[in-house]
């Protein structure tokens, strides 16, 4: 039997698709036994059989297009597309049917428990479960989901983050269904996607300031793009694809350092003497654990409908990088919450630990995550797509002058978006760009727009093959432009790639500012151009103008040479290196004014974000200070004491043994131990001691800067004589696993 000759066999096993797919394995497996005879290999046939099954895996728990117009009435089917597809409103009546399609799917696939899972601001997600069990008369219990609880829960909004937007006894808060995101199972669970308000309606979340900012570029391009004459586009899009990078360390290592523990990364460690050096563990063979733990992952991001499709060693030891195909700005910041959760679920599951700090290890790269930003209709034309004739075509040159002018304008709040204790660790790193925003175009794009700007016609040049001198390798075109992975904002083809994010944090608030920095600038060009008698040489107008006056932010160069940060200042360009720099700049009339203008934020809900960021900022490096005192008092300095105390011991058994004994070695060593010991113990009590002055600043701004000029400085003294202590002391004495076993611990 061949399984192309299998149809009769899955017909007599039955219709059903449970039936047919067992029916279906039964060929598989009947195959299988007829290669294994024939003397083909079996990995073979697995390997065709995984084939096959990851469509049918892809999105299997999730409750998506496909199960939702398999299972709703075509008229509730047709108003949530629209919903999800347009931004239409959703008639709350339909709730009650899509409700009951949901739990009937859910519990099909073993869940007997829902949640309104949302996105707080403490940078990861929540969630309350309820089972789907109802009483009836009889004692006994039915599976109910009403249209009510799909469209509303109630948490206590008191617990979370609010920036006094709630005081601890004003508990009430609201959690409403998001229907443009789909539903999930996961574990025995199904998953609601939804926003959080107060009681008031403030936003407590970083879901709906996000879905306000689609709505506000949505509203602006549409303006822009009927100037266009497309009449056929009745919606607009971003969308994103969140490149991200993480470390992968040996779970039985992590468990004996509190620092990892606590905060996520190594507050000590020497330099081992093997680094990053080599370059040799970027885009390396992968190792069989970390293999493995990728296919895992993979698999069980399928199932949730996660576009997983790049993977590979970072540059970093135990480094490594994630990359999805793009969605919706809005499902991708769901998906990307997602995955970093699984990450470390899994990681779990192999003996490992994934960690998604920034800077999790000093003097290697630290982890980012690439926000590739993209605009395009719901006709399928990317607006940033440049074609083959840039400079002629005249959509793409507007959108692009409107990036250019919203980067320039509101570079602050760009660089805010990024801020954290973490993040500040890693900007202006080997790795990462610097804190000052910048544009890369490339040459080409930037020659068209010089041209217009000089009113002097541009000369395309003409496509080159790349030929490698090897006759046997294809010849291919060679791109128009290089890539600049210096660069803050990169232009990359048909999408800007903005690489300032750190690995741990939401994409949501970069977006919110990126999609309402471009709403405003199409604003723009939409009441300019509204009224012109002759569009063409508006546009014209409008695309010199912007590059005249807003050039400074392209920048094609080195951004890690340190003449660019001389050259950036001259050009008037900000350099924000640390959180409390930038963080008070959200609160500028400027920025205020940009989102009520386009109902993203209130001017209260951003004051509550600014408090927030700022206490953030103070409370991790409180831990992070308090963790330093622990460990150095309790594991470094007695470890130490110990091996001295070896030390000494040997000198007097030497000497006991002859007078003239050589103890030059313990003498030095005892010497330098000393003084490093002393030094330590110092440095110990004065960060305590301004550890405790920082707390009882009441200003969050002066709180933030206080840790930030004296806190942090205090903390390098601490551990740089706790690093120069690990260079001396014998490994068996030292309290906790080195920065060698770690970064090469995972075989």
């Amino acid at each position: 039997m061949h399984l192309n000759e299998n149809k009769k066999t899955i017909d007599k096993l039955g219709n059903t698709r449970y039936n047919r797919k067992k029916a279906e394995d039964f060929c598989i497996c009947f195959a299988f036994f007829q290669k294994l005879k024939s003397g083909t290999s079996s990995a073979s046939v697995k390997g065709n059989a995984q084939m096959k099954s990851i469509p049918e895996t892809f999105g299997s728990l999730v409750f998506n297009t496909i199960t939702m117009k398999s299972r709703l009435p075509k008229e509730t089917y047709a108003s949530l597309k629209r919903t999800m597809d347009e931004g239409k409103h959703l008639d709350i009546n339909l709730a009650h049917v899509v409700a009951n399609a949901m739990k009937d799917w859910a519990v099909e696939h073993g869940a007997t428990h829902y949640t309104h899972w949302f996105q707080p601001m403490t940078g990861i997600t929540a969630e309350k479960h309820d089972s789907f069990i109802s009483p009836t008369d009889d004692g006994k219990v039915i599976m109910e989901f009403s249209g009510k609880e799909l469209v509303k829960g109630e948490p206590d909004a008191s617990s979370f983050p609010s920036g006094g937007l709630r005081a601890t006894f004003e508990a009430r808060g609201y959690t409403a269904w998001d229907p443009t995101a789909f539903a999930f199972i996961k574990g025995k669970t199904l998953y609601i996607p939804t926003a959080f308000c107060s009681y008031g309606g403030e936003a407590l979340d970083q879901k709906t300031p996000l879905l306000r900012s689609m709505e506000a570029i949505n509203r602006q391009a549409l303006r822009v793009i009927r100037l266009f004459g497309r009449t056929d586009v009745t919606h607009i899009n971003t969308s994103v694809g969140p490149e991200q990078e993480y470390f992968l360390v040996d779970r039985e290592l992590y468990n004996k350092r509190k620092d990892l523990i606590y905060t996520g990364r190594t507050l000590f460690g020497a330099k081992p003497p093997k680094g990053q050096e080599l370059d040799d563990h970027y885009f390396g063979a992968i190792k069989p654990r970390v293999a493995a733990f990728m296919e895992e992952l993979d698999e069980e991001l399928w199932k949730l409908g996660i576009l997983a499709k790049t993977e590979h060693n970072e540059v970093a030891p135990a480094q490594h990088e994630l990359a999805p195909i793009f969605c919706s700005t809005n499902i991708a910041t769901d998906h990307n919450q997602l995955t970093m959760e699984m990450m470390k679920q899994i990681a779990k599951k192999h003996g490992l630990v994934c960690l998604l700090h920034e800077k999790p290890f000093e003097g290697v790269n630290g982890s980012g995550k690439h926000n590739n930003w993209s605009i395009s209709t719901n006709t399928g034309v990317n607006l940033l797509s440049p074609g083959e004739t840039p400079h002629e075509n005249a959509q793409f040159l507007l959108f692009l002058c409107a990036v250019i002018k919203a980067v320039d304008d509101y570079q602050d709040l760009l660089r805010i978006s990024v801020a954290s204790a973490g993040n500040d660790h890693r900007l202006g790193a080997n790795e990462a760009p610097p804190a000052v925003v910048s544009i890369f175009l490339g040459d080409e794009l930037t020659a068209i727009l010089e041209s217009i700007a000089s009113d002097v016609p541009y000369l395309a040049a003409e496509k080159t093959q790349m030929r490698l001198g090897v006759h046997i390798l294809p010849k291919f075109p060679k791109d128009a432009t290089d890539r600049n992975r210096t660069s803050p904002f990169a232009f990359t083809g048909n999408k800007f790639e903005f690489r300032m994010l750190g690995s741990a944090s939401s994409i949501s608030f970069t977006n919110v500012v990126i999609n309402t920095a471009v709403a405003e600038s199409l604003c723009h060009y939409a009441d300019e151009l509204e009224n012109a008698e002759n569009l063409n040489e508006a546009i014209h107008r409008l695309i010199k103008r912007t590059f005249s006056d807003h050039k400074r932010i392209i920048f094609n160069g080195n951004g890690y040479d340190s003449r660019w940060l001389r050259e950036a200042k001259k050009r008037g360009l900000l350099n924000l290196p640390a959180t409390p720099d930038c963080v008070p700049r959200l609160l500028d009339k400027k920025n205020i004014a940009l989102f009520e203008k386009h109902k993203v934020f209130t001017e209260t809900e951003m004051r509550s974000r600014y408090d927030i960021m700022l206490e953030n900022y103070c409370k991790i490096l409180n831990i992070e200070g308090r963790t330093m005192i622990d460990m150095a008092r309790k594991e470094i300095l007695p470890s130490v004491s110990a091996f001295t105390k070896d030390l000494s011991d040997t000198v007097v058994t030497k000497r006991t043994a002859s007078k003239e004994a050589d103890c030059t070695y313990e003498l030095q060593t005892l010497n330098k131990l000393s003084g490093l010991l002393s030094e330590m113990n110092g440095n110990i009590d004065i960060l305590e001691q301004d550890l405790d002055k920082a707390v009882c600043i009441e200003d969050n701004l002066e709180e933030a800067n206080y840790y930030k000029d004296k806190i942090l400085k205090e903390m390098e003294k601490l551990r740089c004589a706790a690093d120069d202590l690990e260079r001396y002391t014998a490994e068996q004495f030292w309290p906790f696993p080195t920065y060698g076993d770690l970064l090469y611990g995972v075989r």
